[in-house]
């Protein structure tokens, strides 16, 4: 964007104002690279919704093209309400891909050059998937990270808390079941147990309540 003079207004909205506005229709997606027991260099490609911080899509491939993304984007817009794609200007999206996206309703909107930070959301998922995943697993094969990841997004939408939902989760359980209240403040009611399961072979766990039988 270009600089303004100290004292005179921008006359329109700032980037964070933007995302933060639209935050609902907007959809952001990136690349990253993980290696496999082998050295094989993988791609593993992201899109996730501004909104909600759910992970919307996720696939790994050996070898990205612009066909290969082009596809990957058009099952994620299959659905509607989405009205922004945010990327950056990697050669791989290619002018016939952001023709197609837009083609479909969508306006794309590409990243000031070297301005990582303004994709800063799916930049932290990025590094999120890497923290608590990818960087305690290795990979053996490019069928296993995909079945890393796909067991690892599960978690991430349904749940992983998220401070920016207030301790909330992208997929929220579709009901919740309803418990006496205890007297005490740190003990559960009568009726009610701690059940957990295991994510990753134990590399995380999710807990809910859960009533006795």
């Amino acid at each position: 964007m270009p600089p303004t003079r100290p004292g005179i207004p921008r006359g329109d909205q700032r980037w964070s104002t933007f995302l933060k506005n639209h935050a609902r229709a907007i959809v952001a997606c990136d690349f990253f690279v993980a290696v496999t027991a082998t050295f094989r260099m993988l791609y593993v490609f992201v899109v996730i919704e501004h909104g909600t911080r759910r992970l919307a899509h996720l696939n790994v491939t050996a070898n990205p093209t612009a066909g290969w993304t082009l596809q990957q984007l058009r099952q994620v817009f299959s659905e509607d309400g989405y009205r922004h794609l945010i990327h950056d200007r990697d050669r791989i999206y290619s002018k016939h891909l952001d023709a197609s996206i837009e083609a479909l309703g969508l306006k794309v909107l590409r990243l000031p050059v070297a301005s990582p930070k303004a994709n800063a959301i799916c930049e932290r998922v990025i590094g999120t998937i890497r923290r608590e995943c990818l960087d305690w697993m290795i990979p053996i094969s490019e069928a296993h990270l995909r079945a890393i990841l796909r067991e690892w997004v599960t978690h991430c939408n349904t749940g992983r808390v998220h401070s920016r939902l207030g301790e909330g989760v992208p997929d929220p359980p579709p009901a919740t079941v309803a418990f006496a209240k205890s007297e005490f403040r740190h003990r559960l009611a009568a009726n009610a147990f701690v059940r957990s399961k295991s994510i990753l072979s134990g590399l995380h766990h999710e807990y809910w309540l859960a009533t006795c039988s």
